[in-house]
């Protein structure tokens, strides 16, 4: 079993019950859920202007399989959420299921890049993880509680 983080965003009016289909889905799939944050409001990042804010909540867990597979049902997810499977990263969305960590791997894939290559630059990734993972550590790097507090300077 692999130690995991996953990030579950949106930003569209039913985006929290979004979140409940996808934590549902992910554990009906052999997710194990042992830490969800509470539901963080965050200002859109890098997307197209007037893209309204977001909401952002950590969960951790075991997972048994590989993180191609994670990767797999993760994105099923979000399309039966309404996520179309061809989408932008800069527009809204109802649903967004990102793998920040998978135990102490390091992945770099054309399609899976663990840990997400962004999340030490992201509060809306931090600030909810740090609420339930503070001394988890991103491979070979620091912990969620220091790339937090030296994202705040």
């Amino acid at each position: 079993m692999s130690k995991i983080a996953i990030m579950l965003g949106g930003n569209l009016p039913d985006t929290p019950e979004k979140m409940d289909f996808a934590l549902e889905k992910l554990q009906n799939s052999g997710f194990t859920a042992d830490r969800i944050s509470k539901i963080f409001h965050s200002e859109a990042v890098d997307c197209v202007p007037g893209t309204p804010d977001f909401l952002d909540r950590a969960v951790t867990g075991e997972w048994k399989n590989s993180a191609e597979e994670l990767l797999r049902i993760c994105q099923r997810i979000e399309v039966e959420a309404g996520r179309p499977a061809i989408h932008s990263s800069r527009e809204s969305r109802v649903l967004d299921i990102d793998i920040i960590l998978f135990g102490n791997e390091i992945i770099d894939l054309p399609h899976l890049t663990v840990p997400h290559p962004r999340a030490l630059q992201r509060r809306f990734v931090l600030e909810p993880l740090a609420e339930i993972a503070p001394d988890w550590n991103f491979p070979g790097k620091i912990t969620v509680r220091e790339a937090l507090k030296k994202l705040n300077g």
